[in-house]
């Protein structure tokens, strides 16, 4: 039997597909996220309906399934009356339901899961994940991710998903928290033009991350599609790393309202500009469902 490659080795010889939005595949099949704890919810609740949302996600195309924990902390859950321990078994379950989805897929092509790990705001619930600036240190928020870094690296995905970061502080705490887990990491901001949502540039956003060992892929997320050229260009340049990209439709997000807003600007035809630029993971995120993504995979596989 031939063994499954490692992310690492399938990004050194060609491009993977990821996956699409979590939260819009849920709600199209008629879950209610509107809580703090959006998608991470239905571990507790209905973890059958998060690994369907992963197989629906393999079966259009993609190659990786980003787990439902973007919100899963420990304070968040603890929020809801969930002690520590049954937090730490709903973290390492994302991994198994994404695990599961894979084994149902039943698909010849190698599958891997990544175990996301959302900024800080994202446990705040109250959209300052796309400012940044929370004013904690850098020691503090490397104390408030490692415990579930450690988790999640336990239950042993492929590759852990360091998303959606709106502040270059915020990553340097990501950067350390991961270090001797023994799982590899992607990096990914959530930027605005050529800088962080927090305002930095993004080539010093980008720098830390080239002398990351345990950094497999640096890049950008949850952002305008737009924004992605020249983003995957700079982290190219910057790290010498493949850049890993999956912007939202192009919509907006209305943290106040919590709705999106505007008209989606995403299409398959722009992946291929994105990997002439250096991207080898490539997918989309928040109101990119099944259907963009088997499209992504058509135009890649296509090249």
């Amino acid at each position: 039997m031939t063994s499954t490659p490692s992310l690492a080795e399938a990004l050194a010889t060609g491009t993977v597909v990821l996956d699409g939005g979590m939260s819009n595949q849920l709600e199209s099949a008629g879950h209610d996220l509107s809580d703090e704890l959006w998608s991470a919810r239905l571990l507790a609740e209905q973890p059958e309906a998060v690994t369907e949302a992963h197989l629906a996600y393999f079966r259009a195309g993609a190659d990786v399934a980003i787990t439902a924990s973007y919100q899963a902390t420990f304070e968040g859950f603890a929020k809801r009356g969930i002690d520590h321990d049954r937090a730490a078994e709903l973290m390492a379950l994302s991994v198994e339901s994404a695990r599961e989805a894979a084994r149902r897929a039943r698909v010849s092509r190698p599958l891997w899961v990544a175990a996301s790990a959302g900024p800080y705001g994202a446990m705040l619930a109250d959209g300052s994940e796309y400012r940044g600036r929370y004013g904690l240190s850098v020691d503090e928020l490397e104390r408030f991710h490692r415990p579930r870094l450690e988790v999640l690296a336990a239950a042993r995905p492929d590759v852990l998903a360091l998303e959606t970061v709106p502040d270059a502080d915020e990553a340097t705490a990501l950067l350390r928290a991961v270090r001797g887990l023994g799982v590899p990491a992607w990096l990914t901001y959530s930027v605005a033009g050529h800088r962080t949502r927090a305002g930095q540039p993004l080539e010093e956003a980008f720098a830390p991350a080239a002398e990351a060992d345990e950094v497999i892929a640096v890049g950008v997320n949850c952002c305008a599609p737009q924004d992605v050229d020249a983003a995957v260009a700079t982290a190219a340049r910057v790290t010498g790393k493949p850049v890993v990209v999956y912007p939202n439709s192009g919509e907006t997000w209305d943290a106040e309202a919590r709705a999106w807003t505007g008209r989606s600007s995403f299409t398959a035809d722009q992946v291929k500009g994105w990997r002439q630029r250096g991207a080898r993971l490539i997918g989309g995120c928040c109101r990119v469902g099944p259907e963009a993504v088997s499209g992504i995979a058509e135009a890649l596989r296509a090249a």
